[in-house]
C-alpha cells in the first residue's frame, strides 16, 4: 500500500458516502476521525464522537463500513473504536467480527438507518439553542444562589466528572433558573465546542415527542437524544400528567447517565412536590444534586440593579437603588422590569430619574406581574381561606371542609387555569375523570344558593387576582 493509512481511511469515507445519503454521512460520518493502522496487526482504530455512536455505527452501518474497509485495506483487518471520555483516557470498542474478511461483508438483511428529522440538525450545523447572552459574567452570586452558580461553574468546566449528575436546580419563577442553565451551558460550550450540548423547555420537548408519534418518526427522535452530551432542560414540573412524555424522557434519561452524559434540569419545585409524575423519575431525580435557588435577598438585589444600569448605560442615584430594592423584592425579573419602566417613563416625560420620579413610577406600575394562574397558586390561596391544608387537600381525607375545599380547587383549576378533568385530578392526588367532574358540579350546584361558598370563592379569586 502506497498510500498513507490516513488516506485509505479517506478512500473507505468516500465509498460508504456513495451508499448513503448525505444526512445519513453527515451525521454518522463526517464527525469520525481517523487515529491510527497498524499494518502488523492489522488493526484500524478510529475516533467517534460517544459510546452511542458505537453502538448505532454497529447496528445500522456494521456491513457497509466492513465492506469499504475490506476493499481498500484488504483482508483480515480488526476495526476499533475509541470513544474519547476524558481527554487522558479513552473507551475502546472492537467492531462485533474479529476480522474484516469476504464473508463478514455479506449483508445479512437490510442496512438501512432512518433518517433524521429535518428539524434534528446534523453535528456541523449543531444548535445548542442556548442564550449566550445569559452567561456567569452577568450572574451576580449572591447568598441566595451561591450553592447552584459554584456547582454549576464546576459542572462547565469539568462536564465529565459525575459527582454533580443529574443537577436539579429548583426555585419560584423569575428566580434566575434558566439564566444560570443557560450560563453552564454557555461556558461548557466555550470549553469544549466538541461535546453536544443542548438546551430546550420541556414543554418543547413534549411537542417534539407527541409530533415523533405523529409523524412516525420516534426512533429517529430516541436515536437525536440518545447521542447529546449534555442536555438541559428547563421546566421539568410541565411533564406532570404526562404519562407517554414520561416514559419516553425515563428512558433517555437513563440511556445519558449510564453513559456518563450530564444532564441538568430546573423545576419551580422540588421532586417531593412535584404531582403527577411517576415515582420512578422522581427518583432519578434526586441522585445527583438538588440546588435551591431562593429569591434574591437585599444585599443581591442591589447589586443586579447597580449590574443592569451599568449594562445599559444609565445613570440612576444609589437611594433609587435602594428603594427599588427596598420595594421590589419577588424576582430578578422584576427588578429588571422596574429599570425597563423608569427608562421608558423618563423618556417619555423627559425626567431625569431621582427618588420622587421613582416612587411615582414604581407606584403606578404594575410590579405584580401576571402570571398564568397555576394548580399551585389555587391550592395555596384555596387552603388560606378554608383553613385546610395542601396535605390534606392531596390526601383522600372525606371531612365535609376538606372535601368542600378540594372541591374548589377542582373548580377553580377548569374555570381560571383552563386545565382539563383528567390533568387536574392527575394534580390532585390522582383521582380520576369522573372525581373532578362531580366536584366540579357539587360546587356550581351549592353556589346557586350557598352565600357563604360565595363569599369564599370570592375571597380565594380576589387573592389570585381574578377581577369579577
Amino acid at each position: 500500500m502506497s498510500d498513507s493509512p490516513k488516506i485509505l481511511w479517506a478512500r473507505c469515507l468516500a465509498i460508504i458516502q456513495n451508499n448513503i445519503n448525505e444526512q445519513q454521512y453527515s451525521t454518522w460520518f463526517a464527525p469520525i476521525k481517523f487515529k491510527s493502522f497498524d499494518a502488523q496487526t492489522k488493526s484500524l482504530v478510529i475516533y467517534i464522537p460517544s459510546q452511542f455512536y458505537y453502538e448505532y455505527l454497529e447496528e445500522h452501518f456494521r456491513v457497509l463500513m466492513h465492506r469499504a474497509i475490506y476493499r481498500v485495506y484488504g483482508e483480515g483487518v480488526k476495526l476499533f473504536y475509541e470513544v474519547e471520555v476524558v481527554k487522558k483516557n479513552a473507551v475502546k470498542q472492537q467492531s462485533e467480527e474479529n476480522e474484516i474478511t469476504e464473508q463478514t461483508i455479506k449483508p445479512v438483511g437490510a442496512n438501512k438507518s432512518p433518517q433524521l428529522s429535518e428539524a434534528y440538525a446534523a453535528p456541523e450545523e449543531w444548535k445548542t439553542y442556548l442564550n449566550t447572552k445569559q452567561n456567569f459574567d452577568n450572574f451576580i452570586e449572591g447568598n441566595s444562589n451561591k450553592l447552584p452558580r459554584s456547582v454549576g461553574q464546576a459542572i462547565a468546566e469539568h462536564p465529565d466528572q459525575q459527582t454533580f449528575n443529574p443537577l436539579f436546580i429548583y426555585g419560584p419563577s423569575g428566580v434566575g433558573k434558566t439564566h444560570l442553565v443557560n450560563a453552564i451551558g454557555t461556558r461548557m460550550r466555550e470549553l469544549y465546542p466538541q461535546k453536544r450540548i443542548l438546551y430546550l423547555s420541556a414543554h418543547l420537548f413534549y411537542v417534539q415527542y407527541t409530533d415523533s408519534i405523529r409523524r412516525n418518526t420516534f426512533n429517529d427522535f430516541m436515536h437525536f437524544y440518545q447521542s447529546i452530551d449534555v442536555l438541559i432542560m428547563d421546566d421539568i414540573q410541565e411533564f406532570a400528567g404526562l404519562e407517554g412524555t414520561q416514559n419516553t424522557f425515563f428512558h433517555i434519561f437513563n440511556h445519558l447517565h449510564q453513559n456518563g452524559r450530564q444532564i441538568i434540569l430546573t423545576c419551580d419545585r422540588p421532586p417531593v412536590n412535584l404531582q403527577g409524575m411517576a415515582d420512578r423519575l422522581l427518583t432519578r431525580f434526586k441522585w445527583g444534586l438538588l440546588a435551591e435557588l431562593e429569591r434574591p435577598e437585599e444585599d443581591l438585589r442591589k447589586n443586579i440593579l447597580r449590574n443592569k444600569i451599568e449594562q445599559d448605560g444609565l445613570s440612576i442615584p444609589q437611594d433609587v437603588i435602594d428603594y427599588i430594592s427596598a420595594n421590589v423584592t419577588d424576582s430578578v425579573r422584576e427588578l429588571e422590569g422596574m429599570i425597563h419602566s423608569l427608562l421608558a417613563f423618563s423618556v417619555v416625560y423627559n425626567r431625569e430619574v431621582d427618588l420622587n420620579f421613582a416612587q411615582r413610577v414604581l407606584k403606578h406600575s404594575s410590579r405584580i406581574e401576571h402570571k398564568p394562574i397555576t394548580m399551585d397558586t389555587i391550592i395555596e390561596n384555596a387552603c388560606s381561606c378554608c383553613n385546610v391544608t395542601a396535605d390534606e387537600v392531596y390526601g383522600s381525607s372525606r371531612k365535609a371542609n376538606i372535601v368542600e375545599a378540594r372541591q374548589l380547587v377542582m373548580y377553580l383549576a377548569q374555570k381560571h387555569a383552563n386545565y382539563n378533568n383528567s390533568k387536574i385530578g392527575t394534580l390532585i392526588g390522582n383521582r380520576n375523570h369522573a372525581t373532578v367532574l362531580h366536584g366540579i358540579r357539587a360546587i356550581e350546584k351549592k353556589l346557586k344558593t350557598n352565600k357563604r361558598l360565595q363569599t369564599t370563592l370570592a375571597e380565594i379569586e380576589a387573592k389570585l387576582n381574578i377581577k369579577q
